[in-house]
């Protein structure tokens, strides 16, 4: 059995999975559960996108996200647009901030855009506060109307388009561009005496990776129908890169398993009490140390090993 089909029968399963599990359930606690993992999924598999393949950290991620959760809430609330509209308006606000912050920094070396992607997330949650007469302080903007109102409908649309994000995002990582990105990762001087534009794929990249991103900011101010600063704190942008690695970084489809299986694991443990931050990190380090490759995309290329009969 070729690897191709393997990969793409184990897809289709997962997907048929995820799908029918609040149907089998019948669990509106799991299907909000579920509906979040999948929006951590998106932003997650954004971040890998271009910080996995190209080698350069954002420790910022959550700017984009923010970003487009507080388009999609001023569009609606402030504007009066159609739900429909955050989509696209999230995608483009993001896709601004990506080029504001991304071509001064992607053309120098060193911890520069690592650190300014990180400043500017936390800038932007301190300016959503200063503003508070236009954004709502602490509280956010309220009253986003629901993009879908079915809990369920909605479940099923947010995993459609993480499957699009993914199939998408994949894809264009295992093209030519997936293999110029890790080349940058690998050499990035090499890369240039070669006369690729290194500057333009690290900044073209960043500008995929904010749209996704911030597709999955509006998506979720409309499940949650409201927006706060808290979005841009960097404990979501370090969420969002232990689930990566967790995953499996620079796999794409790994940064899945990790934001399923961490935002699971976040819910189950929380029969723990007081206990259950230190059962939660000591799980993560053991995990990070035992396995610095991940622990979801290397047990799958066992699997589909297996499967091949060994076959390379």
């Amino acid at each position: 059995m070729q690897l191709k089909n393997i990969d793409r029968g184990g897809a289709l399963v997962a997907i048929a999975v995820m799908a029918v599990l609040p149907l089998v359930f019948d669990s509106r606690y799991l299907m909000g559960v579920l509906t979040v993992a999948a929006i951590y999924g998106i932003w997650s598999v954004s971040w890998d996108f271009m910080s996995g393949l190209t080698g350069r950290e954002n420790f910022g991620h959550s700017l984009f996200i923010g970003v487009g959760a507080y388009a999609a809430g001023f569009l609606n609330t402030t504007w009066g647009a159609s739900a429909w509209w955050s989509l696209p308006a999230g995608m483009i606000a993001a896709i601004a901030f990506a080029l504001i912050m991304g071509i001064p920094t992607l053309r120098l070396k060193g911890p520069y855009f690592a650190l300014a992607m990180l400043s500017g997330a936390v800038i932007m949650q301190r300016l959503m506060l200063i503003f508070w007469e236009y954004t709502g302080g602490e509280e956010g903007i309220n009253g986003i109307e629901p993009l879908i109102r079915s809990p369920l409908y909605f479940y099923w649309f947010v995993l459609g388009m993480l499957v699009l994000t993914t199939a998408l995002l994949g894809g264009l990582a295992r093209s030519r561009w997936g293999l110029i990105l890790k080349a940058i990762r690998g050499d990035e001087a090499t890369c240039q005496a070669a006369g690729l534009n290194v500057t333009y794929y690290k900044i073209a990249s960043l500008v995929i990776s904010a749209a996704f991103a911030g597709m999955g900011g509006a998506l979720y101010a409309h499940y949650q129908l409201q927006v706060s600063p808290q979005l841009f704190a960097v404990v979501t942008s370090i969420t969002i890169i232990t689930m990566v690695y967790v995953g499996g970084m620079s796999t794409i489809y790994g940064a899945i398993g990790g934001a399923l299986l961490l935002t699971l694991m976040t819910e189950l443990l929380r029969n723990f009490g007081e206990w259950r931050l230190m059962v939660y990190s000591v799980a993560l380090i053991l995990i990070l140390f035992f396995l610095p490759q991940g622990l979801v995309a290397p047990t799958w290329e066992k699997i589909r090993q297996r499967l091949a009969g060994g076959q390379p």
